[in-house]
């Protein structure tokens, strides 16, 4: 069966009132445009309404995306940030909503900001911006920006993606951790929620997945650990002789 016609069953499943996740033409329009084959490995799968693993991190499942991109609401000429590119599929579709040079996507592991590069220039949005950096810092030099859509969980919104909205911007983001909820968040801090979701945490650096430990902190803590549980009171010194004392 050809790609194009199992997009457009993507997307007919996807506005079916069973799931009601794909409202907006637009989107719509985009979704049965960007070859979602291009993010994933498994061809045969690609429209499949599931999630898949790459290089640590999680493909998000068609109607997730849909969830994520109604809250954000992109629009013609709009400037978008997307913290949290993975391997790029949501990018693309905001891409062929705005426009590719309009997008900026970073990420924090290196290995994903090549694929989202080569996935994007594949699917025709070589256009798009793709840098490595800690998604809590964003990427301030070409802010503002009118929608910011970050793909993995806070506790609360990062101060530096509130500061760089455009006055009536909007930032869309799982919140929680344990019980997170789908948030859009304006630049003056008030909140909407919409529903409960289930994302992986916002990773800060040393624990992205292309490190050689994800997490520097609990590393140092178990070396500490091992070092103490090693080392001996003075009392077991074999170089005091207590027979002295």
């Amino acid at each position: 069966m050809e790609q194009a016609v199992l997009r457009e069953d993507m997307v007919d499943s996807l506005t079916h009132e069973s799931k009601g996740c794909l409202q907006t033409p637009r989107l719509a329009d985009a979704m049965r445009t960007v070859s979602r084959e291009a993010f994933v490995e498994d061809d045969r799968a690609a429209y499949s309404d599931r999630s898949f693993e790459r290089f640590g991190t999680r493909v998000l499942a068609p109607s997730t995306a849909a969830r994520l991109l109604e809250a954000l609401a992109p629009e013609a000429d709009d400037d978008v940030l997307i913290v949290g590119v993975g391997v790029g599929y949501t990018a693309a579709l905001v891409a062929e909503i705005v426009g590719p040079e309009r997008v900026h996507a970073i990420d924090i592991t290196r290995r994903l900001v090549y694929d989202a590069r080569s996935n994007l220039a594949t699917a025709g949005y070589e256009a798009v911006l793709v840098d490595r950096r800690d998604g809590a810092e964003g990427l301030p030099e070409y802010a503002p920006y009118d929608k910011i859509l970050l793909e993995a969980a806070a506790v609360e919104p990062p101060r530096a993606l509130r500061e760089q909205l455009a006055d009536d911007g909007r930032l869309v983001m799982p919140l929680g951790a344990a019980e997170q909820t789908l948030t859009v968040v304006a630049a003056d801090g008030s909140q909407r929620r919409l529903g409960g979701v289930a994302f992986q945490p916002m990773l800060v650096e040393g624990e992205q997945a292309d490190t050689v430990e994800r997490n520097r902190t609990h590393r140092e803590d178990r070396e500490r650990a091992q070092q103490a549980a090693q080392s001996r009171a003075g009392w077991e010194q074999e170089w005091i002789d207590w027979d002295d004392y």
